[in-house]
C-alpha cells in the first residue's frame, strides 16, 4: 500500500517524493521499486513530527522552502489534489494549507468521525480561510458543511514552528491536532476539492483500493 501511496505522490510531480517511516519494512519497500525513505524515530507522537525529522535529516540546508505530508494509507488519492493543496499554501501569509470537501451525505454531518472544517466561501470561492476544526455539526444554520481531509501542506518554518509547539487546550479537548495551529496563531488555509480521498482501515477497505487500482488509468508524466 505504501509504495501506491509514493506512486501517487510521484504522478502529482511536484518535487521530490521521500517516505519517512519507523519501520524498516516500509523502507525496504520503498527502496526495492526505486524510491527514496528515510528511517526516523518509530514513537513519534504525529506524522508532522516524522516528517520533520526526515526534512532535517534529507534537506538540512534548507533548499525545500514547502513540504507536503501525504499519509500513507490513501493509495487511491487523486494526484491532482495533492497539487490543490500545494497551490492552496501560495497565498503571502498562510503557514498550512489543507483541504476540504463538501459533506453530501447526511448522515456525516452529525458523526464525530468525520471532522468539520468551518470556513467561509463566497460563491465560486475555492479556497478559503480555516477558522476552527471540530468533530461537532458545525458552523450552524443554512449552508454547507465541509469535511476535513487530513493532508497538509507546510512552509518549512511553519513546520518547525508547529513542532515546537506544546498541545493545545482545545486541541486535546477535541483530540485533532491541527487546532494547535490555530490556537498558536497560525493561518491554515484550506482549498475546496470534490471528493475525498479514499482511506483503507479496514480488510475490507484493502480489498475495494484493489480493485479501484486496477480500474484506473495508466498515469501521464510530465518529462
Amino acid at each position: 500500500m505504501i509504495v501506491h501511496c509514493w506512486r501517487r505522490a510521484l504522478e502529482a510531480d511536484i518535487g521530490p517524493v521521500v517516505v519517512a517511516c519507523g519501520d524498516p519494512a516500509i523502507k525496504q519497500a520503498i527502496e526495492q521499486v526505486g524510491g527514496q525513505a528515510v528511517m526516523t524515530a518509530a514513537d513519534h507522537p504525529s506524522g508532522s513530527d516524522r516528517i520533520f525529522e526526515a526534512l532535517q535529516r534529507i534537506d538540512p540546508d534548507g533548499d525545500h522552502d514547502c513540504i507536503i505530508n501525504v499519509q500513507g494509507d490513501l493509495p487511491t488519492i487523486d494526484p491532482r489534489i495533492i497539487r490543490t493543496c500545494l497551490s492552496a499554501l501560495q497565498t503571502e501569509g498562510v503557514d498550512i494549507s489543507t483541504l476540504v470537501a463538501k459533506i453530501v451525505d447526511e448522515e456525516q454531518k452529525t458523526n464525530p468521525n468525520v471532522v468539520k472544517a468551518v470556513l467561509g466561501l463566497l460563491p465560486g470561492q475555492t479556497i478559503g480561510r480555516a477558522l476552527y476544526f471540530s468533530r461537532a455539526t458545525v458552523p450552524a444554520g443554512a449552508g454547507p458543511l465541509y469535511h476535513h481531509i487530513g493532508l497538509y501542506a507546510y512552509r518549512r518554518q511553519a513546520l518547525a514552528n508547529f513542532v515546537a509547539l506544546v498541545p493545545g487546550v482545545l486541541e486535546q479537548r477535541e483530540k485533532l491536532e491541527q487546532l494547535r495551529a490555530l490556537e498558536a496563531g497560525m493561518r491554515i488555509d484550506a482549498a475546496c476539492v470534490d471528493t475525498v480521498p479514499f482511506g483503507v482501515d479496514t480488510p475490507a477497505d484493502l480489498a475495494l483500493a484493489r480493485e479501484m487500482i486496477a480500474a484506473r488509468p495508466a498515469p501521464i508524466m510530465s518529462a
